[in-house]
Order: structure tokens, then sequence, then C-alpha cells
């Protein structure tokens, strides 16, 4: 089990440029079963759930090729089973994406239940009571089997705004007989990105961008070239990460416009940056001071369904906040489990209550210690690594294989920064 060794307390400064986006990467893969044309998927971030869906999509049949840097291309001639490999299901939540575009494409799928990341109960209801609507049969046991003679188009409320559940059916949508309208879908960067794609392969979808998606029906999707925006989630973190150890990072293809509501955050916190053009620029030396409701009130963090605050951005605010004056409190409404990091941070120094599963209150500043810790998910892998980078002395962080499922050559990135970080 691989692991980091950091040596903290030392501001990080320099340019990054993010990968692209690791949930957008995932659903796109994904509908390269819906063509027998090559897809060309650009700025692909080379990250462990990347790697497992072309693993799982290559034993499928689909022809996969590393066509330039971060560019791949897949074609799905033929697909050669409609059963998915179960140990390679079991490595990733994103496998259930496959779902929709093989029910489109083959009529029936067989899979096992997905894995990811530990941070509570994680439904899949969703999903199939939308596959129902289309037509599909949908059985359970200790697998899900799938199947349709054919899907038709229909209009159907998701009981709740999922991400993955809206992704599933806008894929079976498209190859659908008729019109389907998805209410409560989902509104992510990263769903948009999936319903642009489709379009420029041949499907015909409106609504990007709102939660009322309407797509019609097409006989056939083609080929087509998509280049795969910067990961705002991982642009988050390394505003995170610039604030926390107080250096001045410049972030190349920020694409702001995806940050509005988490630089709101940021700011909450105290923090200061500058927009310039496509990049985003945190600056040096910042003093951070939580910003109080107008009538006094301790403030209040919470995530949400987009445009509200990303729930994987939680754990990066609340390792900024430990670094910044004042008291703030975080409220989880996704995950149960998600917040139970912080007893880690609490053994670096933290001063954090957890009051129950869902809200921890952070009073701060607090000068944190280097610590023996492991990685619980991806995202608090990653929350762990900045508090490291900003607490005195070493730190080891274990089991970093989570965290090496959602960053890209993470290590290596921060030693651009001047982080002293080795990977053993």
């Amino acid at each position: 089990m691989a692991k980091f060794i950091i040596e903290g307390g030392i501001p990080l400064e320099g340019e990054i440029i993010p990968s692209g986006n690791k949930n957008a990467a995932l659903p796109l893969l994904a509908a390269s079963l819906l063509t027998d044309e090559p897809l060309v998927l650009r700025n692909v971030p080379l990250i462990g759930d990347v790697r497992t869906m072309l693993a799982l999509l290559e034993d499928l049949g689909v022809e996969i090729s590393f066509t330039g840097e971060k560019e791949v291309t897949l074609r799905a001639r033929d697909v050669k089973k409609t059963a998915l490999r179960e140990d390679l299901c079991r490595q990733i939540r994103a496998s259930i994406l496959l779902a929709g575009p093989m029910l489109a494409r083959c009529g029936q799928v067989k899979l096992g239940p997905p894995g990811g990341d530990v941070i509570g109960r994680r439904r899949l209801d969703t999903h199939f009571i939308a596959f129902k609507a289309l037509g599909t049969q949908v059985d359970v046991d200790a697998r899900y089997y799938l199947s349709a003679s054919s899907l038709h188009g229909t209009d159907i409320l998701l009981d709740e705004a999922s991400v993955t559940g809206t992704e599933n059916v806008l894929m079976a949508a498209a190859l659908a007989k008729g019109t389907t309208i998805i209410r409560n879908a989902a509104s992510e960067p990263h769903v948009q990105d999936l319903a642009r794609c489709l379009n420029q392969m041949g499907a015909r979808i409106s609504g990007i961008g709102s939660n009322v998606l309407v797509v019609e029906g097409v006989d056939r999707l083609h080929g087509t070239v998509f280049e795969i925006p910067s990961d705002h989630i991982e642009v988050g973190s390394f505003i995170g990460l610039a604030l926390a150890t107080g250096g001045q990072i410049l972030i190349k293809k920020a694409v702001p416009e995806n940050m509005r509501m988490a630089l709101m955050v940021f700011e909450r916190l105290g923090a200061r940056v500058e927009i310039r053009g496509e990049d985003i620029l945190v600056p040096a030396g910042q003093e951070l001071v939580v910003r109080d409701e107008m009538d006094g009130a301790i403030p209040k963090v919470e995530d949400g369904p987009w445009p509200a605050f990303p729930a994987d951005l939680m754990s990066i605010a609340i390792v900024t906040a430990t670094q910044a004056k004042g008291t703030v409190l975080f409220f989880e409404k996704m995950f149960e489990s998600r917040l139970f990091f912080v007893d880690k941070l609490i053994a670096m120094g933290a001063r954090i209550i957890l009051c129950d599963p869902h809200r921890a209150v952070v009073v701060g500043p607090s000068k944190l210690h280097g610590e023996q810790v492991s990685s619980p998910d991806i995202r608090a892998g990653m929350a762990l690594v900045i508090a490291a980078l900003c607490a005195q002395g070493q730190s080891e962080i274990s089991n970093i294989e989570q965290i090496d499922r959602g960053y890209e050559n993470i290590d290596e990135k921060l030693r651009s920064l001047g982080a002293r970080i080795e990977r053993r």
C-alpha cells in the first residue's frame, strides 16, 4: 500500500493546470457504446477510476487506443457480451453508468454492485425507476439484471436530482423511440458536458443546464471529437491549497464560470481571489477571517445539487476553515459518512466539533502538526494532503490509492509548486 511522506509548513507558489473533469470523463467514456463509430476524447484525466472504466469497456469489446497526450479514441464496432466484470464494477461507482448505453445498444445488461467511496448510503433506485419508465425490466438479487425489448420515451420525474441517474437516462433516451422528458434532472457541469457531446454525436437534447431536459430519440449516433474541460473540484482543491499554505497559485484554464458558488464560500472564509479571463489567481499571504452573517450569526456552509456548493468540495473547505480566524458551521446534507474524516484533522490539532454525521463546527485558526493518517476516500484524502502541507513537521498519509482514483499525478503537480512530498 503506497503512502505520501509530506514535510509541511511551506507556502506553495507557481502555476498549475488542472486535469480534465473526472466526473465528465467517466460518462463520456460510457457513451462510446452508443455508436459503432470512433469517439475521440481529449484532456482525459489518467486516474484510477478512468483506467477501471477503460478496462470495463475493453472487456465488452470496445477498441481503445491512446492517440495523443491525454487523448483516447474508443470504437465499439461490436459489443461482445452483456455481463460486466464484477471485480471491476466493485472498484468504481461509475460502473453503473454503463447500464444506460448497454440497454440502448444491446437491450440488456448484467452488472454487479458498484463500488466507489465509502461516504454513506448511495442508492441506485433513481436509476432503476427511470429505466422502468423507459420500458426496462429490472431484476435484483446480489446482481442487477436489466432487459428491454425496446426503449420508449416518456415523462420521467426523478425522485432525486441524481447526477449519474440523469446521465444514465440521457444515454438510454438518446436512442429510445419518441421523446423523453427528464424532470428534476441534475445540472452539474459534467452532466452538461455529456449532453453537449451526445448532441455532437447526433442526439437531440434541449434544456441543457436546466433541471428539465428534453430528449428526442434518434435512430443512431455517430462518432465525434470532444474535449473535456478542467475539473472544477480540482480547481477548488488548488484554491484551498493556496489559502491554507499562504502561497500564491495561478490556476490556468480554471473555467471560472463553474466556480462561482465555490468562490462565494471561500470568500465567506475571508479569501480573496482574482479572475483573469479563464484563469484564477490566489494571492499570497492572505489573513483568513471568517465573515459573519449580517446579523452577527455564525455562518453556515452547506452543500446541495448544482448550482449549490458541491459536496465534493466540503472536505477541502473544512481544511481551509481550520486556518481562518473565526467559527463556521459546515452542514453536509448529502452523505452521512463524509464528515467522519475530521477526527484525523482533530488528531493534527484542528479545533472541530463533530455535532452529528452531517454537521461540524470549525473554530480557527489552528496550528496543525504532522501526523500519521489514512485516506478514507478521494476528497477527504486530498483534504488531508492540504492539511499536511500547511502543518508543521512531517506527516504520513497511507491508502493514497484512494486519492489517485480522482487526482492525476497529484504529487508531481504539488512538487512543481514547491511541495515537499514523496511517494513511497
